[in-house]
């Protein structure tokens, strides 16, 4: 076992497990997600394990604060596959006495008959996508659930965890910001403690970007009315008492994702399942993981022992301090630029100067942060940033 680096708490140290099979596939979805009629669950948390006992050699005596199993829909795994998995995580590594285990649910009312059985496994979080409160807008998404199904699978949620989230997408087909206020409105009245909340994007590949392509999918909103989405987003949920954290995550404080922060914080996670990706310090290197994303594939690799990833690349420190700070910008308190920095440190200063001076960023001694103005446009910041 190799001796842990002696900065990896700056960020924290969190686990990603991958499950990769969905009932359907969402046409907006660009996820690493499949339907498949079966799936021996049996061998996949042999694979799971595997990968497991793998890894915790590897990353030394470390302490881990947060495990998220997400996909793809985790919930369509059993009980006591989940429970096997945490089992084996916690007897390989030590865990933070407030450990956050954080499970991906869709609110279907089969799915929702599972949640005590995930309770009673480890899970004390649940991030659930519910997408929408508009059974028009619900089909429209590919979703299988309805309003009032889902609403169900959210109160029994809220009596078997400790936390719950849930997804919204606004900006959708025909929506109007009137519309988009008033659902937003309902759903901060459910005292959900964290919300994902997230404007339409249509991507290449997904069957929304083929629709459009092909001239379809009308009544998007244009530029002026998806940026009045955003702000009544910022404003409702800012009296809500649970401000944006990061550019489309809310929480009342306290209850922000720990595992996305380890993310956005640049701290080590380790990645498992088909696609996931991993970034691990190792030797005073930040190394970038990834597994092969078809899910027949990582599944035969990790059986035979071979490690269920792709080839490692070493970040070299430029790419490790761009990647700082494209997360930490997305985070309300900013980011810490590193010491080790960009490959023209005269350059990246002119340049956060010139976005000062046009009122996007903030720079207060190391720490760099993005106004009100300029997160509604940070992809456009981090590129003129990083150019």
């Amino acid at each position: 076992m190799v001796e842990a680096p002696q900065n990896w708490q700056r960020g924290g140290f969190g686990l990603y497990l991958h499950w990769p099979f969905c009932q359907a596939k969402c046409p907006y979805c660009d996820f690493n997600s499949h339907v498949a009629q079966t799936i021996d669950q049996d061998r996949w948390a042999a694979a799971y394990l595997a990968e497991i006992d793998r890894l915790a050699e590897e990353t030394g005596d470390r302490i881990l604060g947060s495990v998220f199993f997400g996909g793809g829909t985790p919930s369509l795994m059993e009980p006591r596959i989940v429970g096997e998995i945490l089992d084996r995580i916690g007897r390989r590594w030590r865990l933070r006495n407030d450990v956050e285990v954080t499970l991906e649910a869709n609110p279907t009312s089969i799915e929702a008959d599972r949640f005590t059985g995930y309770r009673q496994a480890g899970v004390n979080r649940v991030s659930m996508g519910m997408q929408a409160l508009d059974d028009d807008d619900l089909r429209r998404l590919g979703r299988l659930h309805s309003v009032a199904e889902g609403l169900s699978a959210f109160d029994i949620a809220r009596n078997a965890f400790d936390r719950v989230s849930f997804d919204l997408i606004y900006a959708r087909q025909n929506q109007t910001p009137e519309q988009w206020f008033a659902e937003l409105d309902r759903a901060l009245g459910l005292c959900a403690d964290h919300l994902s909340l997230y404007q339409l994007t249509v991507e290449d590949g997904t069957a929304f970007g083929d629709r459009l392509a092909r001239g379809g999918l009308k009544g998007l909103p244009d530029e002026d009315r998806a940026a009045e989405m955003y702000e009544i987003t910022q404003s409702l949920t800012m009296a809500a008492g649970l401000p944006a954290y990061e550019v489309s995550n809310h929480a009342v404080l306290g209850a922000e994702s720990r595992h996305n922060m380890v993310y956005w914080r640049a701290g080590d996670w380790i990645g498992i399942g088909p696609g996931a990706h991993g970034r691990l310090e190792i030797g005073g290197t930040r190394v970038a993981t990834e597994a092969p994303k078809a899910p027949g594939a990582w599944l035969r690799d990790a059986e035979k022992g071979a490690g269920g990833e792709v080839p490692r690349v070493s970040l070299e420190p430029v790419e490790a301090f761009e990647e700082t700070i494209m997360m930490g910008l997305r985070l309300r308190e900013g980011v810490e630029v590193p010491k080790d920095g960009p490959a023209d440190p005269q350059d990246f200063e002119t340049r956060v100067k010139g976005l000062e001076d046009l009122g996007f960023l903030r720079r207060e001694g190391d720490r760099l942060t993005a106004t009100e103005t300029g997160r509604p446009i940070l992809n456009g910041v981090l590129r003129e940033l990083l150019a």
